[in-house]
């Protein structure tokens, strides 16, 4: 009987070079050091790294990204390690592309082309493909005079004669009307989200989003409060891409809803921002943030400033915001009972991964929340029972009950204080025009 033979149809593992441009107009990183990030990228994305090189330029090369000269060390490098796949640390132009391409005679991408793999990779949701899909087509349109070298005209025989429409052209045309029906399916998930989010207003749970650089642990963080896993959490870029809510508690009856969102980077792809709005719209909308930090990340400092710059370029910079600086077990600093983790200056050190840190987060996160709350002093009608209710449960009040109304003299949530005043000022003018003449 033949001997059966088992077939392995897994893509062969792309070899990767890796070649950057130090201009110096970067503070904080250099060419080594984004290139030690890139390697990390490709990792991710199932690439094996063979190699890097990069150079020091006062700009770049508008014709091969590196110098010439570095251009034909990329040939040599490609003799000396068989790399398959050249990746560049910065955007490429389409001819900067095409140049380095048709000299080292392999796939060439960048780090957004690279980064939008990954994205697409990690992608579970259908909210999620449908945002990365447009993120890629956007970074496609563009470069679609590499992808074709040929310009026939479409079609053929009598009708087709005379200035018709080159191949390039129709292939423009489609992606262009590709990328108009994806972003009015993007603009639905939008809305989508825009309703959920008015229906948590209405329970006047508050909402607090997490934010951080790639792999500072945000997904951890968020198992570890809820107290079972909720979403995936790996010791990977970009593990977790599709946002989770889940409620916590805070301590004293308080809760929130906390976001896990997609994690940010150096050089982060501007097409990704554009595509993951409706998604990141949950940062705007969140009543304070939680910005999670690695702590023992040597460039944590940089890594914030790539988080501002975003938040900024949201419009959620200037949010109140609770920094969770985490993985204090790699400071050596988790070394007893969670509650006597150090808080300063708006900030505290915890390690989502032991739970180290995390009832000094909840005790601070509380805090926060009642510091946006506003002082009320007013009376309502016992008929506002709902809302007296809801006072009780989400305010910090006390109730005088009188023969007619409730005087309610506390701290609420500022929606619930809108409600109180709105319910407080009807009640007065009934009163009023009740009153004799």
């Amino acid at each position: 009987m033949p001997r059966s033979t088992t077939i392995d149809l897994a893509p062969p593992v792309e070899k990767a070079f890796l070649v950057a441009v130090d201009t110096g107009e970067d503070p904080g990183w250099n060419a080594e050091e984004s290139l030690t990030e890139l390697a990390a990228l490709a990792d991710t994305a199932g690439a094996d790294v063979v190699g890097a090189e990069w150079q020091n330029r006062r700009h770049v090369d508008p014709n091969w990204y590196v110098g010439k000269g570095k251009a034909e060390e990329l040939l040599a490098a490609k003799t000396e390690t068989g790399y398959t796949l050249l990746i560049a640390d910065d955007e490429l132009s389409p001819g900067q592309q095409r140049a380095l391409e048709e000299l080292t005679k392999v796939k060439v991408i960048d780090r957004s082309r690279l980064i939008l793999d990954i994205f697409a990779l990690h992608a579970q949701t259908h909210e999620g493909r449908l945002q990365v899909e447009l993120a890629q087509l956007e970074y496609q349109l563009p470069r679609l005079t590499r992808m074709w070298t040929h310009l026939s005209r479409t079609g053929g025989g009598i009708g087709t004669r005379g200035p018709g429409e080159t191949q390039l052209e129709t292939d423009r045309r489609i992606i262009r009307e590709r990328i108009k029906k994806m972003k009015a399916r993007v603009e639905d998930v939008r809305q989508q989200r825009a309703t959920a989010a008015r229906g948590r207003d209405r329970r006047l749970v508050p909402t607090v989003s997490i934010v951080g650089y790639t792999n500072a642990g945000k997904s951890t963080l968020l198992n570890a409060l809820v107290g079972s896993e909720v979403t995936r959490a790996e010791d990977r870029l970009f593990a977790t891409l599709d946002p989770t809510s889940r409620q916590v508690k805070l301590g004293e009856g308080q809760t929130a809803v906390l976001t896990d969102t997609v994690g940010f980077i150096h050089k982060l792809p501007h097409q990704l921002v554009d595509a993951f709005r409706a998604t990141l719209e949950e940062v705007t909308r969140a009543d304070v943030l939680v910005e999670i930090v690695d702590a023992s990340d040597g460039h944590f400092a940089e890594h914030r400033a790539t988080v501002q710059t975003v938040l900024d370029e949201l419009g959620a910079g200037d949010k109140p915001r609770l920094v969770a600086f985490n993985k204090a077990d790699l400071l050596g600093a988790d070394g007893g009972d969670g509650a006597h983790a150090p808080i300063v200056a708006g900030s505290v050190l915890v390690s989502a991964l032991t739970g180290f840190g995390l009832d000094a987060l909840r005790t601070e996160l509380a805090a926060l929340l009642a510091s946006l709350w506003e002082d009320v002093d007013l009376a309502v009608p016992y008929a506002a029972g709902e809302l007296l209710a809801r006072v009780r449960e989400r305010g910090a009040v006390d109730l005088e009950y009188g023969q007619r109304d409730v005087h309610v003299r506390g701290r609420v949530a500022p929606a619930l204080a809108a409600e109180l005043r709105a319910a407080a000022s009807r009640w007065a003018e009934s009163l009023r025009e009740a009153a004799p003449p």
